[in-house]
């Protein structure tokens, strides 16, 4: 490990999983008896517990959001970049929070656990869950851990839609909520590439209907060709063409030396950016659960509370007095800007406060992830105040105690 990195960081940390017993309502009519939720926490608690910052992860993310398990991890957790001391995400500032989402392959209950009426891995009979029964979980989260309000909600793509339905189903129970490159649903276009990611998977011959845990394999082959359709649209077009070059027949090619820049003249990888696509393809696959997989892209594609509405979203946020922070980035092409000033517009016409930042950047969706300087600017201006208004209930709770 990169010792400065540690140092960095908020270090090594230890996840905690939580059994919850109360049985939780879905949905989809379904019930989930008791369940698990594995977490994890950074920086400290104060006194009257209102420095409380919750981080809701994307489709492939989860609990380990920053720091280390061990001093032998190479890589960080997945938003290492924002969360520590000092950081946009302050953990020297904040108690912060994030966890594993119910359906996950991470260590809270999901596809991969054990079906207590059967004793097998629940599988293809895992209940699909919604973003909406996500929060409802974490809500409940918060009432283990004694949090009755949010400093803020904050989290990207998959995440910012869990904000949103944070200051829908619990208005009162966040001050603040950061949504970014985030939609108020998916687009169609969203939901085919979901649909031909899903289909890759089930028409994998290990599949086994998704009962494959039974049959000791998993399929491989369909869940790397979903990551691969899925990393393509996290991509911009910019970025591709800076990392790979316009011919891509170059330089180091993951196993393949194309210096030469001559082409095979099979079905081989020719190109850096097909032997790319494999290896990401690959070593997700290793390590991120079929199932799971085919569960939050359809979390993603049922995301749309204008339903409840009457198809006007703005009532849905008419309850309530939190903030709203929205960021979008301008080359993200999954969720483009736009779907974002769909989000202000909406919240704007709803009369809530609203700030909005607009980032330049090359690298598509997946910027919200990535240290880009205009971004991590804004973000750490806006939690600046958040923190202070923190420090200074705080301070007002010891003068009144």
């Amino acid at each position: 490990m990169n010792q400065s990195a540690l140092k960095d960081s908020v270090g090594i940390v230890q996840p905690q999983c939580i059994h919850f017993d109360e049985a939780l309502p879905l949905r989809s009519g379904k019930i989930i008896d008791s369940y698990d939720l594995m977490i994890e926490t950074y920086g400290e608690l104060n006194a009257d517990k209102s420095n409380a910052v919750l981080i809701c992860h994307a489709l492939s993310g989860d609990h380990h959001a920053a720091g280390f398990h061990s001093e032998e991890d190479e890589k960080p957790g997945w938003w290492d970049n924002c969360i520590g001391p000092g950081k946009a995400i302050d953990s020297n500032k904040f108690f912060i929070v994030c966890l594993n989402n119910l359906g996950g392959c991470a260590g809270s209950t999901g596809p991969t656990s054990i079906n207590p009426a059967n004793g097998k891995p629940f599988g293809p009979d895992f209940p699909i869950v919604t973003v909406r029964d996500w929060v409802n979980s974490q809500a409940r989260l918060a009432d283990y851990l004694g949090i009755e309000q949010w400093a803020a909600v904050i989290g990207g793509s998959l995440g910012g839609m869990q904000v949103l339905r944070w200051a829908i189903s619990y208005p009162e129970r966040l001050r603040h909520a950061i949504v970014i490159a985030a939609a108020p649903k998916l687009s169609a276009q969203n939901i085919a590439f979901n649909e031909v990611a899903r289909q890759s998977i089930t028409s994998d011959p290990d599949f086994h209907q998704g009962h494959y845990y039974e049959h000791g394999t998993y399929p491989k082959k369909g869940l790397t060709l979903a990551r691969m359709i899925g990393h393509i649209t996290y991509l911009s077009d910019s970025a591709m063409r800076e990392r790979f070059g316009k011919d891509s027949l170059t330089g180091r090619n993951f196993g393949r030396d194309l210096s030469t820049g001559k082409l095979n003249f099979g079905f081989d990888a020719d190109f850096q950016v097909e032997s790319y696509l494999q290896y990401k393809g690959e070593s997700f696959s290793n390590k991120f659960d079929a199932n799971t997989y085919l569960l939050i892209t359809k979390t993603l594609d049922y995301f749309d509370p204008s339903v409840d509405y009457e198809g006007d979203l703005s009532k849905a946020f008419l309850q309530g007095n939190c903030k709203f922070l929205v960021v979008s980035f301008s080359s993200d092409w999954r969720f483009p800007p736009e779907r974002s000033r769909e989000i202000v517009d909406t919240l704007l016409k709803a009369k809530r406060q609203v700030s909005y930042l607009e980032v330049e950047s090359d690298g598509g969706h997946d910027a919200f992830l990535l240290p880009v300087p205009r971004y991590l600017e804004g973000l750490s201006a806006y939690l600046s105040v958040v923190a202070n208004e923190s420090a200074n209930s705080s301070e007002k709770s010891d003068h009144a105690s």
